[in-house]
């Protein structure tokens, strides 16, 4: 594994563990040439995934483009990095064993609207506004009534 701060292509492992999940080798790396310590994660990809944007343009699946996005949507939020992981692996885990090599852009935005909701509200919304394009503060307000509604008929009832 190459040093990520010299490039030096000689690094040492120090240690090594599975993550919480298990979904990953957790490796703590030694570089003998500047003496820099960093941590790299070995996971399993069963399938090379190929994404279908909604212009119909074709790119290699990326997961930490799925956990930036996330990431992003729950900064500054009361969210543990290790619940976002475990998100994303999930997410991961499904498209692969969905049994298709390439998938809908759509399909992926769906999956983290879905375990987005279930995480946060406020970070729903926040990759909302992005997902589905807002453009307007009444595209917000409508959308924030749409998931609100069903609170306000159970308090109706």
């Amino acid at each position: 594994m190459r040093c990520p701060y010299c490039a030096n292509p000689d690094t040492q492992v120090k240690d090594s563990r599975p993550t919480e999940d298990n979904s990953a080798i957790r490796r703590r790396r030694f570089c003998s040439s500047c003496g820099a310590r960093f941590t790299t994660f070995e996971r399993i990809q069963l399938r090379e995934l190929t994404v279908i944007k909604k212009n119909g343009q074709r790119i290699p699946f990326d997961r930490d483009k799925i956990a930036r996005s996330i990431f992003t949507a729950c900064r500054k939020r009361p969210v543990e990095e290790e619940r976002i992981e475990r998100i994303v692996n999930s997410i991961q885990r499904r498209l692969e064993s969905m049994g298709e090599a390439e998938i809908a852009s759509s399909a992926i935005g769906e999956m983290v609207m879905e375990a987005l909701q279930g995480l946060d509200k406020v970070a729903y919304v926040r990759f909302a506004s992005v997902y589905k394009n807002f453009r307007e503060v009444k595209d917000f307000e409508s959308f924030v009534d749409s998931i609100s509604e069903p609170t306000k008929r159970d308090e109706d009832l």
